[in-house]
């Protein structure tokens, strides 16, 4: 195994965020972040690829169909799976799974502290939980998930945080956020002490966290500015509240983060989110809608949504989408996709999870377009009601 080498190494971070346009009617903006495995244009989204795959989608089609400039993968996952000695031998997880482009890990918290009922255990230190494979007891600290995440070699990993439930009063909250903020330090403390494995510079982004009180927010947001790094991402949201209250995090979040770095809304969300979160200043989404409910039949066209189950689509022989965003629209037809997930035949869940991958990626580009062009807002209003109507 490739060791760690703890001597104090705060290396030139080599992305770079270049602001392209601003749209003169909102926060709304466009970019390009260059990694050190090549450019990414923003406002993006990011296929998950939890296990170092995006479920039922090959590597070709991500790069030539979709177009996904950048995957997540995440930390707990893949610690558990393969694990880390694996992708220690193999170069890390760009050679492990062959994806040559960006990659994001997320820290592994949000799995962690969704293991209610199994004996987690949050300290100073950390949190103690078992595996959801074996039960096996495992411990995850600021040190160790910073270790980890230089094993699998990501281009951007995430902090090592606490997410508390959504709906979390006030002084759990704020307790939440101080242990939050004690654990970022450790985090860019072990992260600056460590180089990076395999020949390219990684790049650490805190997470904004506060549930959806104001002055936590401020006060989160304020200390992840001060520890000056490559981009923010703001995490806790969409966890229940209502849509108004997350919106309203992502205005006073966004008026602290500086100008010149991305900002990544993590786990969002609906193409309304998506484009709402554009409007207020947001570069970088990710979830696992498209796929997740592409799987269940569930379609994203630029018509409208579909579900492909219902009988009103057995007939129907014509393209999933008119506008051809992915070879799998105009290779099958409505009805046969239909018959096709009523078997529970696996190609189904496969075309369904392009096809909306290949959706979400068209919508942020046309978001980037339009932006360009200034009248992302005029746009944004035009297509929420024609993209989200039920066919």
């Amino acid at each position: 195994m490739l060791p760690l080498h703890t001597k104090m190494f705060r290396p030139t971070e080599t992305m770079q965020y270049t602001l392209i346009a601003k749209d003169k009617n909102s926060d709304a903006r466009c970019g390009v972040l260059t990694t050190a495995h090549g450019e990414i244009h923003t406002p993006i989204f990011m296929p998950v690829g939890t296990v170092g795959s995006v479920k039922a989608v090959h590597m070709r089609e991500l790069k030539e169909d979709i177009r996904a400039e950048i995957i997540l993968g995440n930390t707990y996952h893949l610690y558990l799976r393969p694990g880390t000695e694996v992708l220690n031998a193999a170069g890390g997880l760009h050679r492990f799974n062959g994806w040559d482009r960006p990659i994001l890990t997320d820290s592994g918290g949000f799995q962690v502290f969704s293991l209610t009922g199994t004996g987690r255990k949050i300290t100073e230190e950390g949190v103690t939980f078992r595996s959801h494979i074996d039960g096996s007891k495992h411990l995850f600290t600021p040190e160790n998930v910073m270790d980890i995440q230089r094993r699998i070699g990501a281009d951007i990993v995430m902090a090592f945080d606490e997410c508390p439930p959504g709906t979390s009063d006030y002084k759990y909250a704020s307790k939440s956020l101080e242990l939050t903020q004690r654990w970022l330090e450790r985090c860019v403390a072990r992260f600056d002490s460590t180089a990076p494995l395999y020949g390219y510079e990684q790049n650490l982004f805190p997470i904004v966290q506060g549930c959806v009180y104001r002055d936590l927010r401020e006060k989160s947001a304020e200390h992840a500015v001060a520890l000056d790094r490559a981009g923010y991402a703001i995490g806790g949201l969409a966890v229940g509240e209502p849509a108004e209250d997350m919106y309203a995090m992502i205005e006073v979040v966004n008026r602290i983060l500086p100008q010149d770095r991305p900002r990544y809304l993590m786990g969002v969300g609906t193409p309304e989110n998506i484009l709402e979160a554009i409007e207020r200043g947001v570069d970088m989404f990710d979830w696992v809608m498209p796929t997740r409910n592409g799987r269940n039949g569930m379609i994203f066209t630029t018509e409208g949504t579909i579900n492909i189950k219902n009988q009103k689509w057995d007939r129907d022989f014509s393209s999933i989408d008119p506008a051809a965003l992915a070879y799998v629209d105009t290779d099958y037809s409505k009805a046969y996709l239909r018959h096709l997930i009523k078997s529970d035949e696996i190609l189904g869940l496969q075309i369904c999870s392009v096809h909306n991958l290949a959706f979400y990626l068209w919508l942020v580009k046309e978001a980037r377009k339009h932006i360009q062009q200034g009248d992302f807002v005029t746009w944004k209003k035009g297509i929420i009601p024609k993209i989200t109507r039920r066919l």
